[in-house]
């Protein structure tokens, strides 16, 4: 047996509502639920009136055909919804049992047949949300900026971080004695070790 939820949707002639209904659940839940639909009398086609309203909204249900209610049918489902035949559909402990009061749309043209359309769907999307609600997303946590990594050599503070570069003015070039050729002398890593530490003397 799966372990998704099954529903099966009836109706008197399984021609309209229950068709529709079962459209748009498997239209919206995909593989996440096994769907059927079944009528207490079926009728010998779909509902024309029904496959063009579905179709408005990008669902072709013109393939189907009417299926007469066993219960068998009833029994392999963990909900059924009926839909005008209640007293018809045959009762088995543990299964839900829901009734949803709704027009009937046979003989009716595709402008009576929107609204009824439009209600099945969102009482498919309560059902849905009750029997297999989407999978929740998951959030990756704030991320952390960390310090730039160590020169290979450098000394670190004590909370792992390299202090910063040291600098020598122009002025501390200016009173060495001695010339200055290029710039990398002020760089250099006996001057750089004079200027951050006084203690430091000249050779």
């Amino acid at each position: 047996m799966s372990d998704k939820p099954s529903v099966l949707f009836v109706c008197v002639h399984n021609a309209g509502r229950s068709q529709m209904a079962a459209a748009w659940l498997t239209h919206l839940a995909g593989d996440r639920v096994e769907v059927r639909s079944a009528g207490s009398d079926p009728g010998a086609a779909v509902n024309p009136a029904a496959v063009q309203a579905m179709a408005e909204v990008g669902i072709d249900i013109s393939a189907e055909t009417p299926k007469v209610l066993t219960a068998n049918a009833v029994r392999e489902a963990d909900v059924c919804v009926t839909m005008g035949c209640g007293d018809t559909c045959p009762v088995f402990p543990g299964k839900r049992y829901l009734d949803w009061k709704l027009a009937d749309p046979a003989g009716q043209d595709v402008e009576a047949v929107r609204p009824i359309r439009d209600e099945i769907k969102s009482l498919v999307e309560t059902l849905l949300h009750a029997i297999a609600p989407p999978p929740r997303a998951l959030t990756a946590p704030p991320s952390r900026s960390l310090p730039s990594p160590a020169r290979p050599g450098a000394r670190l503070s004590p909370n792992g971080v390299p202090p910063p570069r040291a600098t020598v003015s122009r002025a501390f070039l200016r009173d060495r004695p001695g010339p200055v050729n290029h710039l990398a002398d002020a760089t250099s890593p006996h001057l750089l070790q004079h200027a951050t530490n006084p203690a430091v003397c000249w050779p």
